[in-house]
């Protein structure tokens, strides 16, 4: 072999080395890329990679060929084309399901998805993460998913609230069918995920914003199905330029989930010169923007105050479009819920705890205002009647099964007002928000001694002519 051709030997060889230190520098550069921003950019980074090693490969090749592969041209023509991708996956956004996705973005909020991944990690081996001071976390079952029907047939099963079921059921459709077109290639409207649940205390809002937790995740609207539910005292701080803070750490611990804000209205009354209310509302606003594809809020409180709270911004009115309105119950579902508590827990209702249970549903409802507890007074009337039970049946040396599990007329206690039905006479205490006059039972007033205590009033001269003439 002459001198000429052993250089040429020896020069393929550099050639050769530099092409693959080239390649080897290519993949170390994806793969560093990779671990930096995580799996959010994997694909945009990949795409563009891909698109870009095919002219690399190509010039490098014809470079080899020309033998002017040589040196460090060679070996920084593949990292350029590498560099330029990952640039390429920083800026331009890359077209999702849901719409244009900036990874440049995305690598903004991994250290906040670090965060709930450690905590979710750390909850599995050390136990449930502290959630934030005034918010309370109820937790998804990772390893049970629900689908849309064992989500709805929950709800169904929930007393009353026909209304609501319709409107729930109705949203869930609407959501199915947009997935099917979209799936289809056919144009879709937008669809707000968040709620606004309006109706006095007690009528079942929190409980429906849980299982609506179940049906996003079913549907795949989140991924996790937590629910984090607060209220003005766990998004409002106590000092200026706190409160921006203290709603994010809310916001973040919700990610993935449902965020649940009972009495919403709240935030913003009584908001002074501070403003914290609208410091409130503007960081919930841009983190409802910033994170649509992770967030879901539903707000919740009285009627009239809700509407007010919503029309009174642009921004929360744009978001939140989709109102359900959950009716008091009535005196025959408060009764059913009654019973229903007893059963789920293994209790059994006397024949004079059945009889009473009826006319003191009829009587708490019929004069009821909007502080009325509805489902939530029951409730702790069912279980101030467990605790009284508990302490009767302490006294009783080895009680029956029966005798544990019956709750009579003295578990409800010396309650106040009185319920005649059937010749029986039981007393009990109006629920919050009614005021109960007793008749004497035992008197019956005639119409003169009725319109004689009237008259006895001063003044009224045309109320008393009004009356005596009806």
């Amino acid at each position: 072999m002459d001198k000429k051709e052993k250089t040429k030997g020896k020069k393929t060889g550099e050639y050769t080395t530099g092409m693959a230190f080239g390649c080897l520098v290519d993949i170390a550069l994806i793969v560093c890329y990779f671990f930096a921003l995580q799996e959010d950019t994997m694909v945009s980074t990949l795409t563009y990679a891909l698109i870009l090693a095919v002219p690399a490969l190509i010039i490098r090749w014809l470079l080899h060929r020309e033998g002017m592969l040589g040196g460090w041209m060679g070996r920084l023509i593949g990292p350029a084309f590498m560099i330029a991708a990952m640039l390429l996956a920083i800026y331009v956004p890359i077209q999702t399901e849901t719409g244009p996705v900036t990874p440049r973005d995305i690598a903004q909020k991994v250290a906040d998805k670090k965060n709930v991944k450690g905590g979710s990690k750390a909850s599995s081996k050390q136990g449930a993460v502290e959630p934030p001071p005034g918010v309370k976390y109820v937790p998804a079952d990772p390893d049970n998913v629900p689908t849309v029907e064992e989500a709805i047939a929950e709800l169904n099963s929930l007393i009353g609230l026909k209304d609501v079921k319709a409107e729930v059921e109705k949203f869930t459709k609407l959501v199915q069918v947009t997935r099917q077109r979209q799936a289809a290639g056919l144009k879709v409207a937008p669809i707000s995920y968040h709620m606004v649940f309006t109706g006095n205390p007690g009528t079942g809002k929190t409980t429906v914003a849980r299982i609506m937790a179940k049906i996003y995740r079913a549907l795949g609207i989140v991924k996790s199905g937590h629910l984090v539910e607060t209220d003005r005292g766990g998004l409002i701080a106590e000092y200026v330029g706190q409160t921006a803070v203290k709603t994010g750490k809310v916001i973040d611990f919700a990610l993935d989930g449902v965020l649940f804000i009972d009495e919403a209205y709240a935030i913003t009354e009584g908001d002074g010169k501070q403003g914290y209310g609208a410091e409130c509302i503007a960081t919930l606003l841009k983190r409802m923007e910033d994170d649509r594809d992770r967030l879901v809020v539903i707000v919740a409180g009285y009627t009239d105050e809700m509407k007010h709270f919503i029309d009174a911004n642009p921004g929360l009115q744009s978001r939140f479009n989709r109102y359900i309105h959950f009716p008091d119950y009535s005196a025959e579902e408060l009764a059913a819920i009654f019973r229903m508590n007893a059963k789920k827990n293994q209790y059994v209702l006397s024949p004079e705890v059945e009889e009473w249970l009826d006319p003191a549903m009829q009587l708490w409802t019929k004069d009821r205002d909007r502080k009325f507890g509805n489902g939530r007074y029951v409730r702790n009337l069912f279980e101030k009647a467990v605790e009284r039970q508990a302490m009767r049946v302490a006294e009783i040396q080895n009680p029956t099964k029966e005798q544990l599990m019956t709750l009579t007329m003295e578990d409800l206690g010396n309650l106040g007002s009185s319920v005649k039905q059937g010749g029986q006479q039981w007393t009990m205490q109006p629920p919050p928000g009614v005021k109960y006059v007793p008749a004497d039972p035992d008197k019956v007033p005639t119409v003169e001694e009725a319109i004689a205590e009237l008259n006895s009033l001063i003044g009224l001269k045309e109320v008393k002519a009004e009356v005596e003439k009806f």
